[in-house]
């Protein structure tokens, strides 16, 4: 069996992808007739920078590189898990062959993914793990973001960690991964730390955040609170703006390595963040998402292990290691992965920061 030159292009690109995951495309009979690449990509908002700056155009590029002549149609949810159904019906009515779906509500999307299914349309579930009959799923091993997380948490507290409350702030109800997070954090802190408050915060909002957390500083007392896990940078945003008002600065978790949060990080408002590469998953997501559409088989370098959905389908999958950033690895994190450059990150307000840093 020869590969063919779209095989070969795909082993060469996913020889590029860190952190151990190889995205080889599947081997085709010689002269096989290659099926049209159709492929609709479905993210579920635009308020979290990263799904315009890095997921949607990494995934774009992957798919042109792998299938020049593919078409990609691409649909943001604006957080509307019903515009997201939506949007699955206007993919499906385009003939997409493969769906990139990154759910907004991974339970009420199940029904567009039965939907597609029994269309013979693909599923690959993209960063959290829709319920349904999944094709296949990429994302970072989230039960160990709770866990790094958490284990950043009572290091920053040190010997604080049994003199006052913290807060948990665990993110969307309707995010799976949120669940994953959550449970790999409570797996440290418990028994290591009395949880004063605990919320999930409806739609990963800031605004919801910083009102549970005002809540919480007048419910527990300023003083009282010695730490904060937030599950990711937006709410960790919104968290911060409430601590300051209340003249409170106490260890801050984090994830997504946005912007303002490396730059809290360098101010000290925020303690650390969690970084989850998006270049490998975006190009193991476009990889697997070509193999289909051209009626591939998926090898098993490129869904090395299985999860369970909600739902209980046995799902292929590719779970990558995520990286914790704090003050001291800036320059070799999110700097040397590209995504920022340090007069990004450095603007006069940060500058002071910057130098003691050692980014300047």
């Amino acid at each position: 069996m020869s590969r063919t030159l779209r095989g070969a292009i795909a082993l060469v690109g996913a020889a590029a992808l860190s952190l151990g995951a190889v995205a080889t495309s599947g081997a085709a009979q010689p002269g096989e007739a290659k099926q049209d690449v159709k492929i609709g990509l479905l993210l579920p908002e635009s308020k979290t920078t990263r799904y315009e700056k890095f997921d949607r155009p990494y995934i774009e590029q992957k798919i042109k590189e792998l299938a020049p002549d593919a078409q990609i149609d691409y649909y943001n949810a604006a957080e509307s898990a019903t515009t997201q159904q939506q949007q699955v019906n206007t993919a499906l009515a385009k003939g997409n062959n493969v769906l990139i779906l990154d759910a907004v509500d991974a339970k009420s999307i199940q029904s567009s993914v039965q939907k597609a299914h029994d269309a013979g349309v693909k599923v690959v579930a993209y960063d959290r793990l829709a319920q349904g009959p999944v094709d296949a799923y990429v994302s970072y091993d989230n039960f160990k973001v709770g866990e790094l997380q958490g284990q950043a948490l009572l290091k920053a507290l040190g010997d604080k960690a049994d003199t006052g409350q913290i807060v948990m702030h665990n993110g969307s109800p309707t995010d799976p991964n949120a669940a994953e997070f959550k449970a790999g954090a409570h797996s440290v802190l418990d028994g290591k730390v009395k949880i004063g408050k605990e919320y999930d915060t409806p739609n990963w909002d800031p605004n919801n955040a910083n009102q549970q957390m005002s809540g919480a500083i007048s419910a527990l007392g300023k003083d009282n609170i010695v730490g904060v896990y937030s599950a990711n940078d937006g709410l960790a945003a919104g968290i911060a703006t409430a601590l300051k008002a209340s003249g409170i600065n106490v260890p801050l978790t984090g994830q997504d390595a946005q912007l303002d949060a490396i730059q809290r990080i360098l101010l000290g408002t925020q303690t650390i963040t969690i970084m989850k590469p998006y270049k490998p998953e975006a190009d193991i997501a476009a990889t697997m998402a070509v193999d289909l559409a051209e009626g591939k088989e998926l090898p098993a370098s490129l869904t090395p292990t299985t999860v369970t959905s909600g739902s209980g389908e046995k799902v292929p999958a590719n779970l990558l290691t995520p990286i914790v950033v704090d003050k001291n690895n800036i320059g070799d994190t999110v700097v040397k992965d590209g995504l920022y450059t340090v007069a990004e990150i450095c603007t006069p307000t940060y500058a002071a920061a910057c130098k003691e840093a050692g980014l300047q």
